[in-house]
């Protein structure tokens, strides 16, 4: 016998089951590649995509966006409203605050340090230079931590996923070796005690070059969103997308890590520091927190919390094999770092424990940001699919 009613796919359909589990993801979408980055932020692989009889995400993508209706457009005389944003100038201003306010905290210091006592010195209380400037700083790297965290939080530098406190302590730690980490490696290299009595000696340079890296970062961070995020348009294959924004991600890194070899050796040059040691030191954690920034803005919080980490233990290293070095039988430890320190002076250690986690985050950044993923402008409303039951048909 014959019907005249059409064969049905049915439950034999494999995308239909796809179809109804992105259903509000395809609605939504306005283009293919949108789905498709939907689809990689699920799980859903070109592997997978062979299973659902397609050769990669972008053609099961496609199939999905002609297969399924979309959220209708609102009509011409009723605009949507645009939302709300904050000013351009605003945002410039917030990313310019913790540069203003290192400057202004290193001259208030320096400003302290030749101040006449506001009280006679023949009162055994009167406050001390020294004790004036250790409160302006400390007040002063407050306001500083808090301008930053407000960097972070807001604008083209924050992440798309919370990020974790280990991420913070390996910051807190390397902006804490950037500041006194060289006077103590040679205080132990001189044979200073275990906790030296002496004032630490801190390279506000270095503090004030990285702090004023916040506003090349964060405009090299928006540009590279704002091209990549074009590319995911333009694209008509996943392949093609990665091709245009490997080069964009390259060419983001140089042009940050030209700001912060500026800035550096600006500070450097005015401050009368230590040359091309401590701008490469500085250049080089810059450089790290810019791509991990970049990773977690991006989703990938492990990532980014992990290059940090490894250049914590690579600097914590370096004093522990001095001190190790102490113990009977283990003079040899201290000498590689002892040997850099001689030859390279002590912010080699540095510049070193930052360039090669830096240059890991790279790698795996060209292999990451070249997702469609990567570049979603929003979570996705669908609800999340674990990547075993995605990779079922």
């Amino acid at each position: 016998m014959t019907t005249d009613t059409p064969a049905r796919r049915g439950p034999a359909d494999p995308v239909k089951t796809l179809m109804h589990r992105h259903r509000t993801l395809c609605e939504q979408a306005v283009d293919p590649m949108e789905i498709a980055a939907g689809l990689e932020a699920h799980g859903v692989t070109d592997r997978t995509a062979a299973r659902f009889r397609h050769r990669d995400v972008f053609s099961l993508a496609e199939e999905l966006f002609a297969r399924i209706p979309r959220a209708e457009a609102p009509p011409p005389d009723t605009p949507a409203p645009e939302p709300v944003r904050p000013g351009r100038g605003l945002r410039a201003a917030v990313h310019l605050l913790p540069g203003a306010l290192c400057a202004a905290t290193m001259a208030a210091v320096a400003a302290a340090a030749g101040a006449p006592t506001p009280v006679p010195r023949a009162w055994r209380d009167a406050p001390s230079p020294a004790l004036a400037q250790t409160v302006i700083a400390a007040v002063g790297t407050c306001l500083v931590i808090l301008a930053l965290r407000l960097c972070v939080r807001h604008g083209p530098l924050r992440a798309r996923c919370p990020s974790a406190r280990a991420a913070w302590l390996w910051t807190c730690w390397l902006a804490g070796y950037a500041l006194c980490g060289d006077w103590l490696l040679q205080q132990l290299l001189a044979g200073g005690t275990d906790l030296p009595s002496v004032r630490p000696q801190y390279a506000g340079g270095a503090a004030l070059a990285l702090t004023c890296a916040v506003v090349p970062a964060a405009w090299c961070a928006h540009w590279f969103a704002a091209r990549a995020r074009r590319g995911l348009t333009d694209s008509r294959c996943l392949t093609a997308f990665a091709s245009r924004v490997r080069p964009l991600l390259l060419t983001t890194v140089t042009m940050q890590l030209a700001a912060l070899l500026a800035l550096s050796a600006a500070v450097d040059a005015v401050a009368g520091g230590g040359g091309a040691g401590p701008v490469a030191a500085a250049s080089a954690l810059g450089l790290l927190l810019f791509l991990a920034r970049l990773l977690a803005r991006h989703g990938f919080p492990v990532a980014a919390a992990a290059g940090p980490a490894v250049a914590v233990a690579l600097e914590a290293a370096a004093p522990a094999s001095v001190l190790a070095a102490r113990l009977p039988g283990l003079a040899p430890v201290g000498k590689p770092v002892t040997a850099a320190v001689t030859l390279l002076g002590p912010s080699a250690v540095a510049a070193v424990a930052c360039a090669l986690p830096a240059a890991g985050l790279l790698l795996y950044a060209l292999r990451a940001l070249t997702g469609a993923s990567a570049h979603a402008p929003d979570p996705v409303a669908a609800p999340a699919v674990p990547r075993a039951e995605a990779d079922r048909p």
